[in-house]
């Protein structure tokens, strides 16, 4: 393992984002801070209880991974993309670099950046509502493995992507509608029968709804569901990206 060369692409992806600090962070908090003033306090204060948690407390999971997953997917597009786009990725494909180190390097830097933007944003919301977690181990697990595999999505699209509109397309067009449609204000159980059946076939539910179980003990289906969609989605993800590096795919051209 060329460790000498993941850390090279770490600290360079990790000194990106930290010269644009203000922005990566700020923005995200900013919104994630209106959300829960429009829908925590204002919005929250006039409705019950769901399932027991007070409304402001039952979205902070939802946002929470509304943010982590757009940054998350953000963060590593880019960092592969702007290196295909300005020529530079032959300089890396040209280094003693196997395809677990690549993305030990871009992966391992996206997820950090998404962690320390979750934690910030967890922060941030005992502010505006008071709420616990039951359990914390596997609140960091369910954060994390969120931000590792959409992270590995995230480098995924950037690999895909042969334009900048492109880059925007899937997080604009598929992951924020999917996030909003995947309970992040609501349970499911709100809807009606058919609707909660469509929406059984949203990915995006099942990380909401195990990251929501880890903080109140409630779930729209059962735990061990959500960390199994989960494990699937990673792998899935996680044999493409070497598929797409082994065969150079819109690497190499």
């Amino acid at each position: 393992m060329n460790w000498y060369g993941v850390k090279a692409i770490y600290q360079f992806e990790m000194a990106r984002w930290l010269r644009t600090l203000g922005q990566s962070l700020a923005a995200p908090v900013l919104s994630t801070s209106l959300y829960f003033i429009v829908f925590g306090t204002a919005i929250g204060s006039r409705m019950g209880d769901v399932g027991g948690v007070s409304y402001g407390a039952f979205i902070i999971p939802g946002l929470m991974m509304l943010s982590i997953l757009n940054e998350s997917i953000g963060n590593a597009s880019f960092g592969i993309y702007f290196p295909k786009w300005s020529g530079t990725v032959f300089e890396i494909l040209s280094a003693p670099l196997s395809w677990r180190e690549l993305l030990l390097g871009y992966v391992g830097a996206a997820t950090t950046k998404s962690m320390l933007l979750g934690c910030l944003i967890l922060a941030t919301a005992r502010l505006f509502v008071p709420y616990e977690i039951q359990h914390p181990l596997w609140m960091l697990c369910f954060l994390f493995l969120t931000a590792v595999s959409f992270s590995l999505f995230g480098f995924l699209i950037g690999l895909w992507a042969e334009t900048w509109e492109r880059l925007q397309t899937v997080p604009l067009l598929l992951i924020t509608p999917l996030t909003f449609l995947g309970g992040a204000f609501y349970s499911i159980d709100m809807l009606p029968p058919l609707w909660q059946k469509l929406t059984l076939l949203n990915p995006v539910l099942y990380l909401i709804s195990g990251f929501r179980w880890s903080f109140y003990g409630i779930a729209d289906v059962h735990v061990g569901i959500s960390v199994v969609m989960i494990f699937l989605f990673l792998l899935v993800c996680l044999l493409t990206a070497r598929w797409m590096i082994v065969s150079g795919y819109r690497l190499k051209r």
